[in-house]
């Protein structure tokens, strides 16, 4: 490879770009493990696993499928971009590389790490309430606008009418889809599953993985397209979540259910959609592409190589004590454990008057 600690950047200047993209695409997987694991993960174990996520599982991926050398998109000897199965893999701006590969080692993490104290004990369960729901839609709004620039900014560029007019397409279609996914979960959440009630932090998560589902093929379809990918990703979050408390994985923020299930379904909707005779760079099934083995192949692969390297991770770190915090540490909170300051808000009683009590 080329442009180890920034070998070359100064004589093609554009790879400073690059970098600084790749490296906010690369930060993401592994915040994406982080929500997961919340709670009572320690901190050194989890900087172990960031450390090697963000040098060995997503490096890797990034080159087999953006690189331009990898064997799911390099030029053959006509000029033109292949796969080792067909056509190159397509994810125009990480459904696979970023979310997939998060979601999936989330999965393994909160596996791995066991659940949080008294998670799945009814007299407990109250107390796993959201912290903040204002926060969380706060956050949803960040993200949400933060992919205007993953989703769009995976142009590359805006200086030239056809990057205008794709980024453009991205942008739309990454409003639409996610809109659609929410307002399902919403509803869900309100008439169908449990609460029954008007569920904010679902609908939030509801947004995000429709976010994500539509990143894959958000250049690519049209924006009738989108709103199914939406309406499946709806549907795909919601059986994920639900899932996984059914199996004790404690998912603390639906870090799969966001990401790696729809990480997944992403890949396959851009092997399923876009026209090919729109112009937009589309190959899919539906219009007599030959796009979906690619998708299927390539999927599995990314969801092994990030599977099976979480696990050789996790596990190791788990056995030796590196992972999980002890029960009374959980009890008495991290914050107050090893945090300075120990509370995140001071509105009633100081730490030193709570402690008398």
């Amino acid at each position: 490879g080329d442009g180890f600690f920034m070998g070359g950047f100064w004589n093609d200047k554009k790879k400073f770009r690059i970098w600084l993209f790749q490296g906010t695409f690369c930060a993401t997987g592994g915040t994406i493990v982080s929500g997961a694991m919340a709670e009572r993960a320690k901190l050194k174990g989890f900087a172990i696993f960031t450390i090697l996520m963000t040098a060995v599982i997503y490096p890797t991926v990034v080159y087999w499928v953006w690189s331009g050398r990898g064997f799911l998109n390099y030029k053959d000897e006509s000029g033109k971009y292949v796969s080792v199965f067909g056509p190159p893999f397509l994810d125009f701006a990480g459904s696979a590389v970023v979310h997939m590969i998060g979601g999936v080692a989330a999965f393994f993490g909160a596996l791995i790490v066991g659940p949080r104290k008294g998670r799945f004990s009814a007299d407990e369960a109250g107390e796993f309430d959201a912290h903040s729901v204002p926060f969380c839609v706060l956050g949803t709004f960040i993200l949400f606008f933060g992919w205007y620039g993953f989703n769009p900014g995976s142009t590359g560029e805006l200086h030239t009418i056809e990057a205008a007019n794709k980024a453009a397409i991205a942008a739309v279609n990454s409003t639409i889809a996610p809109c659609v996914s929410g307002m399902l979960v919403f509803y869900l959440r309100a008439r169908v599953v449990q609460p029954r009630l008007l569920d904010v932090s679902g609908f939030c998560n509801g947004i995000l993985a429709g976010l994500v589902a539509v990143t894959a093929a958000c250049s690519t379809i049209k924006a009738w397209e989108s709103m199914i990918i939406g309406l499946v990703a709806g549907f795909a979050y919601q059986g994920a979540s639900m899932l996984l408390p059914r199996l004790h994985i404690d998912d603390v923020v639906d870090a799969f259910a966001v990401h790696g299930a729809n990480g997944f379904w992403a890949v396959l909707a851009a092997g399923l959609f876009g026209d090919p005779s729109a112009g937009i760079g589309g190959n899919g099934l539906f219009y007599g592409g030959d796009q979906f083995r690619v998708q299927v192949m390539g999927a599995l692969l990314i969801g092994l190589w990030s599977a099976t390297l979480s696990f050789l991770i996790f596990f190791p770190l788990r056995l030796i004590g590196f992972l999980r915090l002890s029960d009374g540490f959980q009890d008495k909170g991290a914050d107050v454990m090893e945090h300075s300051p120990v509370k995140a808000y001071n509105t009633h009683k100081n730490m030193a008057e709570e402690n008398q009590v």
